[in-house]
């Protein structure tokens, strides 16, 4: 049950929303579409389900073009980040909707209903109405009615993102495994890196409506292919440092000489190193370590974890560290990060290759 686009795109008034396009999506897995706001997300999901045509190309579906299909005929589900059901409708009723539109009778449908709603936790709900339920008990319904609904195609556009955390650290867990035994090709898009690797399966990065990368999650977190594949897959934000290799190593702004071992044979020219914030330490803690340094500007403790922001030359740059850490801004603070825990991306922003 593959999705593929074959070069596909779409403009809206000469403004470009999808890029040109050729992606096919992996079948019984989660699909994770990840990207900041505006890079595409919705736009994708959109020409999936047939609600949008393309500019060019087209949308094939289980071998078949499904390009000019309305939604209406096709067997998808979507979920959006703001839940829509039916007001005048009982729990029961809404996520039985889409069965009673398959015409199955009370005795089909009943059992099918009565499932879904206990592994969304909805049993103690079922005769409510949804204005008589909490934001996070309408969302679950949503849910609960793509997921009785046995499409072949699930599409769900951030639909977490309005419910409280303990529920959405809860559905995160829970959203692959609903999925897993139905078949069904799921598409699941997040502006949340972290959200992506909890959910595993497949990700697809986006920027400006291009796919910049496609492959299993944390392949794609490990190995970005290039510097917008990276910046997608940070946050907070990836530290980037401009560099010039030199015959002496790697040289940049205020007389910063480095050694970088893993790219000691890389030939002269601009390169942009970049170091994910867990990566970037205020001890040292090894070998093969790079020393920075930077001025604090802010610090951010959440209680178990502390985000430093700190400025160097033009960059700015964050330290992710567990614990309690507190600097006053204009604190000067000492910086290290591991070689072999850097990105290294040439002038044209494609992923140079460490050295084994």
């Amino acid at each position: 049950m593959s999705l593929e686009f074959r070069e596909l795109s779409k403009q809206v008034y000469g403004e470009v929303h999808i890029a040109h396009t050729d992606l096919s999506l992996n079948p019984g897995v989660f699909n994770v579409l990840l990207g900041p706001t505006l890079s595409g997300k919705t736009s994708l999901m959109r020409l999936m389900a047939g609600l949008d045509q393309p500019s060019t190309g087209s949308v094939w579906f289980k071998g078949q073009n499904v390009t000019g299909i309305p939604v209406q005929r096709r067997n998808l589900a979507m979920v959006y980040q703001q839940f829509i059901n039916f007001p005048n409708m009982s729990v029961f009723e809404n996520i039985a909707s889409p069965l009673r539109i398959q015409k199955l009778s009370e005795t089909q449908l009943r059992p099918r209903v009565e499932k879904v709603a206990e592994l969304l936790k909805l049993t103690p709900y079922m005769q409510r109405k949804p204005s008589e339920l909490s934001g996070g008990q309408q969302q679950r319904t949503a849910l609960a009615r793509a997921l009785v609904k046995g499409a072949d195609l699930v599409l769900l556009d951030e639909p977490l993102v309005n419910l409280d955390y303990k529920l959405r650290e809860e559905l995160r867990e829970e959203l692959p495994r609903l999925f897993a035994d139905t078949g069904a090709t799921v598409v699941y898009a997040t502006t949340e890196p972290h959200e992506a690797l909890l959910m595993g399966g497949y990700t697809a990065t986006m920027r400006e409506g291009r796919v910049t990368q496609y492959g299993p999650t944390h392949e794609v977190f490990r190995k970005p292919h290039d510097l917008a594949t990276a910046k997608a897959f940070s946050d907070p934000p990836l530290n980037t440092l401009n560099l010039k290799r030199t015959e002496k190593g790697f040289e940049g702004e205020q007389g910063l000489s480095l050694q970088l071992p893993p790219f000691q044979n890389v030939p002269v020219g601009e390169y942009t190193l970049g170091f994910r914030p867990h990566h970037l330490q205020i001890q040292s803690n090894g070998k093969d370590i790079l020393e920075l340094s930077g001025e604090v500007t802010v610090t951010e403790i959440t209680g178990s974890e502390s985000f430093i922001h700190l400025r160097w030359a033009e960059h700015d740059w964050v330290a992710h560290t567990q614990g309690v850490m507190h600097f006053p801004p204009g604190e000067k603070l000492e910086l290290y990060v591991s070689a072999s825990n850097c990105l290294l991306f040439d002038d044209q922003e494609q992923l140079v290759p460490a050295q084994v």
